[in-house]
């Protein structure tokens, strides 16, 4: 009986000490490690904020919607395979692929229907559309394009704001970073949020 005591006992406090480090002390360890300057805005989201409110985040890519197609003043973002329409927008609150192979007639079909809509909306032909524009990420979500798509986009994006093409041209240097696999990246959000802001907030 005493045996069978001191196991229980013993039992009760390896219980109490690993509650106390795994459910309290690594917990506030952790917490602590977020709030080193450098680390919080990674820890709570990699926020983009504008005037003091969050308007997305750097990892999370929300194609926008123009309110008027044939007046387009967007960058746009890969297609996400979870959307109803073929170019989207995708739900941000799902993500993942397909799973659909690169034989697949679905996505062959999906993939011709992607070029021929792009080519039509950026007035070009369609071996001029980059794959990234036509094909979607692991996540559906990837927040960065290639710097070919978003050249492809530039003239459009210029002409429907009023911004020159130089200036719209650098907005997206200035947005162009190792964001990409093997190659840089164009975060779509920042460079949508400049183009705004450049061209004086209307769109």
């Amino acid at each position: 009986m005493n045996a069978l005591l001191k196991q229980t006992l013993a039992g009760l406090r390896v219980l109490l000490v690993f509650t106390v480090l795994l459910g309290v002390v690594y917990p506030l360890g952790v917490w602590a490690v977020s709030r080193i300057p450098g680390l919080e805005g990674n820890a709570e989201g990699s926020i983009i904020t504008q005037d003091g409110q969050a308007v997305g985040s750097s990892l999370i890519g929300v194609d926008p919607v123009a309110a008027d197609p044939a007046k387009d003043p967007w960058f746009h973002n890969r297609p996400s395979a979870g959307s109803k329409d073929v170019l989207g927008p995708g739900d941000p609150s799902s993500s993942g692929p397909s799973n659909k192979g690169p034989y697949n007639e679905d996505l062959v079909a999906a993939i011709g229907e992607r070029k021929k809509l792009i080519a039509t909306r950026e007035g070009v032909q369609e071996l001029q559309v980059p794959a990234d524009a036509v094909t979607a990420s692991g996540s559906g979500m990837d927040p960065a394009i290639s710097v070919a798509y978003a050249d492809l986009q530039i003239p459009r994006v210029a002409r429907n704001t009023g911004l020159s093409e130089e200036k719209v041209r650098q907005l997206v240097a200035d947005n162009t970073s190792g964001a990409g696999i093997g190659a840089p990246g164009v975060t779509v959000l920042k460079v949508n949020l400049a183009v705004r802001d450049a061209a004086g907030g209307a769109h």
